[in-house]
């Protein structure tokens, strides 16, 4: 499980997948997010900006994102 620790009060789902390396660029994270291919908190979420808070857990492709303040 990769952990993204927050310098601000979130991260947008698209920079989280970015920042975790589990996509290369912005272009790709839109796809996969549209395509209903990611999941928050257990959840399919298609909104790129998608506010990531404290304890929000991200799957894509087989991978966990923890978000952790």
């Amino acid at each position: 499980m990769e952990i993204i620790t927050l310098r601000e009060d979130y991260i947008k789902l698209g920079q989280a997948l970015k920042a975790a390396a589990l996509v290369e660029d912005g272009v790709e994270a839109k796809l996969v997010i549209k395509d209903g291919c990611v999941t928050v908190n257990g959840e399919v979420d298609t909104r790129r900006g998608r506010k990531l808070y404290d304890g929000d857990v991200v799957c894509y492709n087989g991978n966990e994102i923890q978000i952790k303040k």
